[in-house]
């Protein structure tokens, strides 16, 4: 028996699917084609940074955190296809000093959390922070790289 390129899953598979036949077996493992990430934070700085992100939601502005994106990494923060041209991120580092810096005024939480409104952050249970708005030229899919500070 041969199996084509035998990591230990092939050959395992191999051995199950066609034990000590004698028949030459060929097999090929399809792995499910993975989503295609639409919004995506890349952090090519040294240090983890902390992710927010805010977006029009039919009409009212929706909050979302926290995502964490380790040195050199990726984080898919929106996994639909975009929707809407602008989309806002909120990145802080550990100690909370912000890594993005924008002017839209939005609420955030200090665990994970969703927050429908942007208005009367610290009479909700919120703390306002700043949002880097992100334009992304109303494409379905897009990727924002954060560089490390000089």
């Amino acid at each position: 028996m041969i199996c084509l390129r035998p990591t230990l899953l092939v050959r395992l598979l191999c051995a199950i699917l066609f034990p000590a036949s004698g028949l030459l077996a060929a097999v090929v493992v399809l792995s499910p084609r993975p989503a295609a990430a639409q919004f995506v934070v890349c952090n090519q700085s040294l240090d983890v940074v902390n992710v927010a992100i805010g977006r029009d939601a039919g009409g009212t502005f929706e909050t979302e955190g926290w995502w964490i994106v380790g040195a050199n990494r990726c984080a898919t923060v929106i996994r639909e296809e975009l929707t809407t041209r602008y989309v806002y991120v909120h990145a802080g580092d550990v100690f909370g000093r912000p890594v993005l810096y924008g002017s839209t005024e939005m609420c955030v939480g200090e665990k994970s959390f969703t927050v429908s409104g942007i208005d009367s952050c610290l009479a909700r249970g919120y703390r306002p922070a700043r949002f880097l708005e992100v334009d992304t030229q109303a494409v379905a899919r897009w990727t924002l790289f954060i560089a490390p500070r000089p």
